[in-house]
């Protein structure tokens, strides 16, 4: 692990580049080894864990402690038992005005339509984190023939639902919201509500499959 001050209350912890290349499957157990210790220990003057693909930012309380003291911490918490990943299929309905962007994709990769949704919904995906807005997966497993760049203006508001691609990287929108990812289907399931417990559909480490619908 690699220790760096983000600010003067919050320490990131580093297992790799901040944006690797690459989504490590090592990296990701290492992150979520990590996240699950703090979480699980609940220490005084922790007050936030933000896991990514390849680091987690802890934020602290700076009058209770300093960046030495959560080193310490997060070196010194003992492991928690993970526990078995749950899979959750989520049924999709590709293409068409709730998949705008699917045509696109399919020029950017040379495939036809039909191609990319076999592709996309044949794959096991991970999450790795939840992010961007509340219940936001960023899922691994996208195959790389399908890979395509995000928009090169992001929408002003993208229906929640919203399966889009980003780079080597696929997700869900849960709610209405700006993005740039591009949209190639829809789906009923909601990923987050304020009134459940838990509020976020997915949880890091969740396996997840898409049906098309």
């Amino acid at each position: 692990m690699r220790y760096r001050a983000a600010s003067d209350r919050s320490l990131l912890v580093s297992f790799g580049p901040e944006i690797p290349e690459e989504i490590s499957e090592t990296n990701r157990l290492l992150v979520e080894n990590l996240t699950r210790r703090l979480v699980a220990a609940r220490p005084r003057g922790i007050l936030n864990v933000h896991p990514a693909y390849a680091s987690v930012l802890v934020v602290f309380d700076p009058l209770t402690l300093d960046h030495r003291g959560v080193q310490h911490l997060c070196e010194s918490t003992g492991d928690v038992p993970a526990s078995e990943p749950r899979t959750v299929e989520i049924p999709v309905h590709y293409g068409g005005e709730r998949g705008p962007d699917l045509a696109d994709v399919a020029r950017h990769t040379r495939m036809t339509p039909e191609e990319v949704v076999r592709l996309h919904s044949g794959a096991d995906y991970v999450v790795h984190f939840l992010g961007f807005s509340p219940g936001f997966p960023y899922l691994g497993g996208l195959p790389e023939s399908i890979a395509t760049p995000r928009l090169s203006s992001p929408r002003v508001r993208v229906p929640a639902g919203s399966v889009a691609i980003g780079g080597g990287q696929t997700g869900v929108y849960p709610a209405d919201s700006p993005g740039g990812w591009r949209i190639i289907g829809w789906t009923p399931i909601r990923l987050f509500d304020p009134a459940a417990d838990p509020p976020a559909l997915l949880t890091m480490g969740s396996r997840v499959r898409f049906e098309p619908a």
